[in-house]
């Protein structure tokens, strides 16, 4: 199983919907509630996601999978790093 960056999928879920944030290729992209990809650093993926896991944010849930261990994740990943 690898461990790299580019096999998590990084999903904030709130009221109103969930970003989603993915290593593709060299750089981090967020994909937003409204459906567009911005390229992020690993430090703006960082202060987006420390806020909730702290439980600075109420009503965020994060959840981190790994393609490895779930073939959902890896679909939804090869998926949204296609376009």
């Amino acid at each position: 199983m690898r461990l790299t960056n580019d096999c998590y999928l990084v999903t904030l879920r709130f009221p109103t919907g969930e970003e989603h944030y993915y290593r593709d290729g060299a750089r981090w992209t967020k994909l937003t509630t409204r459906g567009r990809r911005m390229p992020a650093t690993a430090e703006q993926v960082m202060n987006h996601l420390l806020p909730a896991l702290a439980g600075v944010k109420s009503g965020v849930e994060v959840r981190v999978t790994h393609r490895d261990l779930s073939d959902e994740t890896g679909q939804t990943l090869d998926r949204l790093r296609s376009g």
